[in-house]
Protein backbone atom coordinates (compact mmCIF):
# COMPACT_ATOMS: atom_id res chain seq x y z
CA UNK A 1 0.00 0.00 0.00
CA UNK A 2 2.55 2.54 0.71
CA UNK A 3 4.96 1.86 -2.63
CA UNK A 4 5.57 4.55 -4.60
CA UNK A 5 6.74 2.39 -7.42
CA UNK A 6 5.58 -0.87 -7.25
CA UNK A 7 7.23 -2.51 -10.31
CA UNK A 8 10.64 -1.43 -9.06
CA UNK A 9 13.02 -3.96 -10.04
CA UNK A 10 14.96 -3.17 -7.28
CA UNK A 11 12.09 -4.04 -5.33
CA UNK A 12 11.09 -7.87 -4.31
CA UNK A 13 7.45 -7.54 -2.51
CA UNK A 14 6.66 -11.26 -0.37
CA UNK A 15 3.43 -12.56 1.27
CA UNK A 16 1.80 -15.40 1.85
CA UNK A 17 -1.46 -15.17 -0.38
CA UNK A 18 -2.27 -14.65 -3.58
CA UNK A 19 -5.63 -12.76 -3.91
CA UNK A 20 -8.24 -10.14 -5.36
CA UNK A 21 -10.72 -8.52 -3.61
CA UNK A 22 -13.09 -5.59 -4.05
CA UNK A 23 -13.12 -3.36 -1.04
CA UNK A 24 -15.48 -1.54 1.37
CA UNK A 25 -14.99 1.60 -1.55
CA UNK A 26 -15.45 -0.37 -4.55
CA UNK A 27 -11.29 -0.47 -5.62
CA UNK A 28 -10.18 -3.61 -6.60
CA UNK A 29 -7.05 -5.26 -3.96
CA UNK A 30 -4.67 -7.18 -5.89
CA UNK A 31 -2.11 -8.99 -3.24
CA UNK A 32 0.41 -10.54 -5.90
CA UNK A 33 3.92 -11.35 -4.24
CA UNK A 34 7.16 -12.07 -6.08
CA UNK A 35 7.66 -14.44 -3.58
CA UNK A 36 4.70 -16.20 -1.80
CA UNK A 37 6.33 -16.81 1.50
CA UNK A 38 5.50 -16.32 4.94
CA UNK A 39 7.62 -14.13 6.72
CA UNK A 40 8.53 -17.04 9.72
CA UNK A 41 10.71 -18.64 7.20
CA UNK A 42 11.91 -16.36 4.18
CA UNK A 43 13.48 -18.43 1.44
CA UNK A 44 16.46 -16.25 1.20
CA UNK A 45 20.10 -16.79 2.14
CA UNK A 46 21.52 -15.17 5.30
CA UNK A 47 22.38 -11.26 4.84
CA UNK A 48 20.59 -11.51 1.07
CA UNK A 49 19.68 -7.64 1.35
CA UNK A 50 20.74 -3.78 2.31
CA UNK A 51 17.24 -2.87 3.31
CA UNK A 52 14.31 -4.80 4.46
CA UNK A 53 11.02 -3.10 5.35
CA UNK A 54 9.07 -5.51 7.51
CA UNK A 55 5.25 -4.75 7.16
CA UNK A 56 2.83 -7.86 9.49
CA UNK A 57 -0.12 -7.85 9.73
CA UNK A 58 -1.16 -5.35 13.27
CA UNK A 59 -5.17 -6.51 13.62
CA UNK A 60 -6.26 -9.07 16.08
CA UNK A 61 -9.90 -8.04 15.88
CA UNK A 62 -10.43 -7.57 12.69
CA UNK A 63 -12.80 -10.64 11.27
CA UNK A 64 -11.34 -13.41 8.95
CA UNK A 65 -13.35 -12.08 5.77
CA UNK A 66 -13.72 -8.66 6.54
CA UNK A 67 -12.62 -6.00 3.69
CA UNK A 68 -9.92 -4.90 6.70
CA UNK A 69 -8.89 -8.38 7.26
CA UNK A 70 -8.72 -8.69 3.58
CA UNK A 71 -6.44 -5.60 2.74
CA UNK A 72 -4.30 -5.59 5.76
CA UNK A 73 -4.14 -9.77 6.99
CA UNK A 74 -5.42 -10.54 10.77
CA UNK A 75 -3.16 -11.87 13.84
CA UNK A 76 -4.13 -14.98 16.09
CA UNK A 77 -3.71 -15.28 19.61
CA UNK A 78 0.10 -16.77 19.10
CA UNK A 79 0.78 -13.28 17.59
CA UNK A 80 3.71 -12.63 20.16
CA UNK A 81 5.60 -15.70 18.55
CA UNK A 82 4.57 -14.60 15.38
CA UNK A 83 6.21 -11.37 15.49
CA UNK A 84 9.00 -12.05 17.23
CA UNK A 85 10.39 -14.87 14.52
CA UNK A 86 9.66 -11.89 11.38
CA UNK A 87 11.87 -9.62 13.14
CA UNK A 88 14.65 -12.84 13.06
CA UNK A 89 14.14 -13.37 10.08
CA UNK A 90 14.11 -10.17 8.88
CA UNK A 91 17.61 -9.58 10.56
CA UNK A 92 18.85 -12.73 9.40
CA UNK A 93 18.75 -12.18 5.51
CA UNK A 94 19.18 -8.75 6.38
CA UNK A 95 23.50 -7.44 5.73
CA UNK A 96 25.16 -6.33 8.68
CA UNK A 97 24.78 -2.61 8.77
CA UNK A 98 21.93 -2.71 6.95
CA UNK A 99 18.52 -0.99 7.61
CA UNK A 100 15.26 -2.77 8.63
CA UNK A 101 12.24 -0.25 8.08
CA UNK A 102 9.40 -1.57 10.90
CA UNK A 103 5.63 -0.39 9.58
CA UNK A 104 3.23 -0.68 12.72
CA UNK A 105 -0.33 0.59 13.42
CA UNK A 106 -1.37 0.29 17.03
CA UNK A 107 -5.16 0.15 16.50
CA UNK A 108 -4.97 -3.36 18.63
CA UNK A 109 -1.78 -3.73 19.78
CA UNK A 110 0.57 -1.24 21.23
CA UNK A 111 3.66 -0.39 19.89
CA UNK A 112 5.48 -0.43 22.95
CA UNK A 113 4.66 -4.25 23.23
CA UNK A 114 5.63 -5.07 19.61
CA UNK A 115 9.27 -3.62 19.94
CA UNK A 116 10.07 -5.95 23.40
CA UNK A 117 9.94 -8.60 20.38
CA UNK A 118 13.25 -7.79 19.39
CA UNK A 119 17.06 -7.26 21.16
CA UNK A 120 17.74 -4.54 18.32
CA UNK A 121 16.86 -1.28 19.72
CA UNK A 122 15.33 0.85 17.13
CA UNK A 123 17.39 3.91 15.87
CA UNK A 124 14.58 6.28 15.15
CA UNK A 125 10.55 6.47 13.81
CA UNK A 126 7.93 8.39 13.10
CA UNK A 127 4.04 8.41 13.58
CA UNK A 128 1.94 8.97 10.64
CA UNK A 129 -1.70 8.95 10.03
CA UNK A 130 -5.10 10.64 11.04
CA UNK A 131 -5.06 9.42 14.28
CA UNK A 132 -1.13 8.74 14.78
CA UNK A 133 -1.74 5.70 14.81
CA UNK A 134 0.84 4.40 12.21
CA UNK A 135 4.22 3.81 13.19
CA UNK A 136 7.71 3.61 11.12
CA UNK A 137 10.40 2.35 12.67
CA UNK A 138 14.18 2.45 11.75
CA UNK A 139 16.81 -0.29 12.51
CA UNK A 140 20.83 -1.02 11.78
CA UNK A 141 21.48 -4.40 11.89
CA UNK A 142 24.56 -4.48 14.39
CA UNK A 143 27.55 -5.93 12.49
CA UNK A 144 28.41 -7.98 15.59
CA UNK A 145 26.54 -9.80 18.01
CA UNK A 146 23.49 -10.68 16.17
CA UNK A 147 22.44 -14.12 15.70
Amino acid sequence: MFWFEKENPDVTFIDCRVETHELCDGRELIVNPDVVASFENLPFEDESFYHVVFDPPHLLYAGRTSWMAKKYGSLDRGWEQLIRKGFKECFRVLKPNGTLVFKWNETDIPISKVLKLTDVSPLYGHKSGKQQKTHWVCFIKPVEGYT
